[in-house]
């Protein structure tokens, strides 16, 4: 029971056609909305959406008065919770993340009128797009757009969601929720309440969301691809004079040329961040560059939330049933959490390597790449058990992938590694053995995923050099497609 569809009893193939994504309830997904697939779309109710967005940040801006506001205006128009209720984005544990508080309404506040000074009198780009907070450095990141973005557009997704939930969800399901801060009264200058009938877990309603306005990894509009694209965006800038300036105080900012040493990416950035403050209009040049290519938005877009999908709801479903009816791997009750957790990594390494279950870590033929991704599964394949499973928890001296533990006495540290991250070797000598003073536990486990014979290479001869090779708490686990190392060689850690 971990899929929305799974948990309500809802048919699959109706959400889909409503165009829902079907979300976990164990943890959140690694997606999120980005507005510029509502100013991109061809459908009315999201470019009104983009709209409202629009006019609330001009309603913000007319009041910011330079950022000099009291900070009971910045409580009641810039702070909000994180919408944990549609389970997306990259919270650490569980659907728990910090949503907006006072420091970001202080420098979103104080940056309106630098930031959106023409708003609704755009002479370069079509339109304004709150995106922009993330290309200037005025403390303002992705994770703070997407949860604005989501609070903005609040009622519709609670809107959307009761329509799906009263025709295709069982009453026992649902109950009449009040939500806090559904929408702007621009009259009274404040935001209201507003009641919905939704399905609810674990006393908390849950939100559900379109699939055509989510996306992975960053906003169409970032600034990755701004400092990527720099040459090219501002070389196209029709105002000759204005070129010339931009690229002399450009050269004028790079440091001195040094012979056998080439200009590096974090030099190469710095002096786009002074340029950025010199010349602003090249953000309104790279947005409308931006803005000429709303169908590849759409169409990468598309392409990350069909990749969440096959490897967190497809793949990981197809695991889990693998798990169930070729091991005991769900009825298995050890004495304590270092034996259940060991077992269950046991259970997943022979139904990786002997099972086909090294399919799930794939997408297109290509292995994963993240390590987020690889916990989040093994989050998700623990859906069932008595013990505490914790994702990163942070006792003081950093995080650590899980904690498994029952009671304040009996905990394991799970540490889940790619042999492919090039800090595998720092991290093998230092971090669980931090971790484990930190976390007052002696138990612990670390499991390495290869992908090919290099890759095995590289961590034995890391376990060899470390004097680690018998260490029977580390497991290696043969993930590969092509060429898959024996079972039994790899059993040997």
């Amino acid at each position: 029971m971990i899929y929305f569809t799974d948990i309500f009893e809802a048919d699959e193939s109706k959400l889909n056609a409503y165009g829902a994504f079907n979300i976990s309830l164990i943890n959140d997904l690694p997606l999120f909305i980005d507005p510029f697939l509502l100013f991109g779309s061809s459908k009315n109710e999201y470019q009104h959406l983009h709209e409202d967005i629009l006019r609330y940040i001009a309603f913000l801006k007319e009041r910011s008065n330079g950022g000099d506001i009291p900070m009971s205006q910045i409580i009641a128009w810039y702070v909000f919770p994180e919408i944990k209720q549609n389970w997306l984005g990259y919270s650490l544990v569980g659907n728990r993340g910090s949503g907006l508080g006072k420091k970001f309404g202080k420098s979103f506040s104080s940056s309106l009128d630098f930031l959106f000074k023409d708003i609704g009198n755009e002479t370069i780009s079509v339109t304004s797009h709150i995106e922009k907070t993330c290309l200037f450095e005025v403390g303002i990141g992705r994770d703070n757009i997407s949860d604005l973005t989501c609070n903005l557009i609040k009622n519709y997704l609670l809107e959307y969601t009761q329509k799906f939930s009263l025709e295709n969800i069982d009453p026992k399901y649902l109950a009449s929720v009040k939500v806090e801060k559904v929408y702007f009264d621009y009259t009274l200058e404040r935001w209201m309440p507003g009641t919905f009938t939704l399905p609810v877990l674990d006393a908390d309603y849950v939100l559900l969301t379109p699939k055509d306005i989510l996306t992975k990894d960053d906003n169409w509009i970032n600034r990755g691809d701004l400092n990527a694209k720099f040459n090219e965006i501002y070389s196209a800038i029709p105002n000759s004079q204005l070129r010339f300036e931009i690229e002399n105080y450009f050269k004028q900012n790079l440091p001195a040329p040094t012979p056998n040493k080439s200009l590096s990416d974090k030099e190469k950035n710095e002096a786009i961040s002074r340029v950025l403050r010199k010349y602003p209009e090249i953000i309104d040049y790279f947005i409308k560059y931006k803005e000429t290519n709303k169908e590849g938005a759409r169409r990468i877009s598309n392409e990350k939330v069909d990749e969440v999908y096959n490897l967190f709801i497809k793949n990981t479903s197809r695991f889990i049933e693998l798990l169930k009816n070729e091991t005991p791997f769900y009825a298995i009750s050890h004495i304590n959490s270092y034996s259940e957790a060991m077992k269950r990594v046991e259970f997943m390494k022979t139904v990786i390597e002997d099972m086909d279950g090294y399919r799930l870590f794939y997408h297109k033929g290509a292995p994963i790449k993240r390590e987020a991704d690889l916990q989040i599964i093994y989050r998700l394949t623990w859906y069932a058990t008595d013990y505490d499973v914790n994702r990163e928890v942070n006792n003081g001296r950093g995080p650590v992938d899980y904690t498994i533990s029952k009671g304040s006495k009996d905990k394991t540290l799970v540490e889940f590694k790619l042999a492919s991250n090039s800090q595998l070797k720092k991290n093998l000598l230092n971090q669980v053995e931090i971790y484990k003073k930190a976390n007052k536990t002696e138990s612990s486990i670390k499991v390495i995923l290869y992908f090919d014979d290099s890759e095995y290479r590289k961590v034995v001869s890391i376990l060899k050099e470390l004097n680690l090779s018998e260490d029977k708490s580390i497991i290696l686990i043969d993930a590969g497609a092509d060429n898959k190392v024996s079972a039994s060689k790899a059993t040997e850690h």
